[in-house]
């Protein structure tokens, strides 16, 4: 085995009193694939800083193995010192290194290289970031949340040329594909200390539960112990004083043992407090368009578009950066006129809209005045008020941050804020612009699931394909020149669906260079929607099972008509009554997804 590149050992360090480190350690070797995984605020960004020498640690050994290239992708890149994004890259350039990789690579990425570095967006920006570490193939890449800001075909355009690197390769990220496709180690930073499990993320949270579930045996073994230790003090022999004091010793070390095992549980187990609050049900149809057109500056954006849109309904919407996903959810919502075409919103609607920018208020508002709306110590929750610190620890903040300044918060903190401000409103329609970026894995699982028990309608912009794939029952896609089209299920559904009709399947896997003249513009087409295999095999069977239903009922019917049942047999009436219920409850159910399919049947043809 070939001796590791880069090795930190035995590293701690302790920001303003707080230890974050104690005891970290990292091996890479060349051409390992390392993926860094651990709860926001567990030290995943600091610890890769030490390892591409940014912070000196207060104790452990960070060593280099000499004549080793390192380049590290920060999460906010610095353009200071230069004006324009090829500038950036070539600055990145060794000596050796052939100087025209920084325009090849700003090209792959979709970049000229002429633009301003302080007119970026966020998106163009991390895509200078990546061309100005990738151009000189290094032996180490260390990338913090490269996909953030990323549209999917730089995802996807991105994933492949790191397989295709001989670098070996540290990454943090909150995209799971992202991390299950690239990796072949995982190191789990976990209450100050690092655990290696030298297999892909995807083996990751089965083995952490594992490991967790055993420090609960271990912890409950211990207390045992205690308990035996404890009742011996109390009713042991009293002599041998000499063996007694050893003994006591031993019990008080032991309860320091639980004590402290029992606090790194707790931070273990820490989770957000994550519950929408929800509005009043609004009606069956929550928005109806019909040939919705958009166009900015001669260029079209929405074309024609035509939707229906029911209650409960989770709709993804997804598309390269530009491709109007924003301007498409705006006109949705009726917070932006069409050029033509209209919009109908269903009764008793209540939106909440959580922007991915994230900026809507000043840097200078306290975490305190941002929950509370400057009100004082309360939340106002629908179900009453809420102390502040009470439910900033609902999202795993910490009392003593209620005066800091939201310009102090790290990305994963402004994000659990945003969801914070956004659930306490009530809603029954919600609208996510890219609620993942910046997020733990921890806290988008907690995300999900508070989603799917959401009984309003989501609408989600998003380029994380699991997420996606967990949440959402159809998707529209950008396809391009104000042409959108709706795949049943998931983004993994929407790709198969492509191969299917002989379109290429996933989103383009690399980004679309940008061109000095407009493309020109193919003829517009309506938005196009096709049933799924399942969804078409539910319009056949369904009027099968809603009559096999319906004689059910009647026959639970009939023998609840005997009035001497329930004296005779009071089993029976109560398995008859029980029965009648199911039965009924499930053909509410069985009618309502038929007349949805009916509905969704309709479209598809008329498309």
């Amino acid at each position: 085995m070939a001796p590791p590149l880069l090795t930190l050992q035995d590293i701690h360090l302790t920001f303003g009193g707080t230890p974050l480190l104690t005891g970290a350690d990292m091996t890479i070797a060349p051409g390992e694939r390392l993926c860094l995984v651990g709860r926001n605020g567990s030290g995943k960004s600091t610890f890769l800083k030490i390892a591409a020498g940014l912070i000196e640690p207060d104790q452990g050994e960070r060593f280099l193995k000499p004549g080793t290239t390192v380049a590290y992708l920060r999460q906010e890149p610095d353009f200071e010192g230069h004006r324009t994004a090829l500038s950036y890259v070539e600055a990145g350039l060794g000596p050796l290194d052939d100087p025209h990789k920084a325009e090849m690579m700003l090209y792959a990425l979709g970049m000229t290289g002429e633009e301003e570095v302080t007119a970026l967006s966020g998106g163009e920006a991390r895509r200078v970031a990546l061309a100005r570490i990738l151009a000189p193939e290094p032996d180490i890449l260390l990338l913090d949340e490269p996909t953030n800001h990323l549209d999917l075909p730089a995802i996807l355009w991105l994933e492949e040329t790191l397989k295709a690197s001989r670098s070996a390769l540290v990454l943090i990220s909150h995209d799971r594909r992202f991390l299950e496709n690239l990796s072949g180690a995982t190191l789990w930073i976990d209450r100050g200390r690092t655990r290696l499990m030298g297999k892909s993320f995807a083996h990751f949270e089965g083995w952490r539960d594992q490991l967790l579930e055993e420090e609960a045996q271990t912890a409950q073994k211990l207390g045992r112990k205690i308990a035996m230790e404890e009742d011996w003090m109390r009713y042991g022999v009293t002599a041998r004083r000499k063996r007694n004091v050893r003994r006591v010793s031993e019990l008080a070390s032991l309860k320091r043992d639980r004590a402290e095992m029992k606090s790194t549980q707790s931070r273990a187990k820490a989770q957000v407090q994550m519950v929408a609050a929800e509005a009043d049900i609004s009606g069956k149809m929550v928005l109806e368009a019909h040939d919705l057109s958009k166009s900015y500056e001669g260029r079209r954006i929405v074309e024609q578009f035509s939707l229906r849109v029911l209650r409960g309904e989770r709709i993804g919407i997804i598309g390269a950066n530009g491709a109007g996903k924003t301007t498409l959810v705006n006109l949705l919502t009726g917070q932006l006129k069409p050029d033509s075409g209209y919009l109908r919103l269903g009764m008793n609607l209540e939106m909440l809209h959580l922007d991915q920018k994230r900026d809507s208020l000043p840097p200078d508002t306290t975490l305190r005045n941002a929950l509370t709306e400057g009100s004082g110590d309360m939340v106002s929750l629908p179900d009453g008020q809420k102390h502040v610190i009470s439910y900033m620890k609902d999202f795993l903040f910490l009392p003593e941050q209620a005066g800091t300044p939201i310009s102090e918060l790290s990305g994963g903190e402004r994000g659990r804020l945003m969801l914070a401000r956004g659930l306490s409103k009530p809603s029954n329609l919600m609208v996510l612009d890219e609620p993942t970026n910046d997020l733990d894995l921890e806290t988008l699982d907690l995300l999900e699931e508070m989603l799917a028990d959401y009984a309003g309608t989501v609408l989600l912009v998003s380029h994380d394909r699991d997420f996606l794939d967990r949440l959402v029952d159809s998707v529209l896609f950008a396809e391009g020149d104000g042409t959108w089209t709706r795949y049943a299920g998931g983004y993994s559904d929407m790709a198969a669906q492509r191969r299917e009709s002989g379109e290429e399947g996933e989103v383009r896997a690399k980004p679309k260079a940008k061109s000095p003249k407009p493309a020109a513009q193919k003829p517009a087409a309506a938005a196009k929607f096709k049933l799924s295999f399942k969804q078409k095999h539910a319009l056949e069977t369904l009027p099968k099972t809603m009559a096999q239903l319906q004689k059910d009922i009647t026959g639970f019917r009939r023998t609840l008509a005997d009035e001497r049942l329930y004296q005779r047999d009071p089993a029976s009436f109560q398995k008859a009554a029980d029965g009648l219920a199911k039965a009924e409850e499930s053909l509410a159910k069985a009618e309502e997804e038929w007349l949805e399919l009916e509905i969704l049947r309709e479209e598809a043809e008329g498309a």
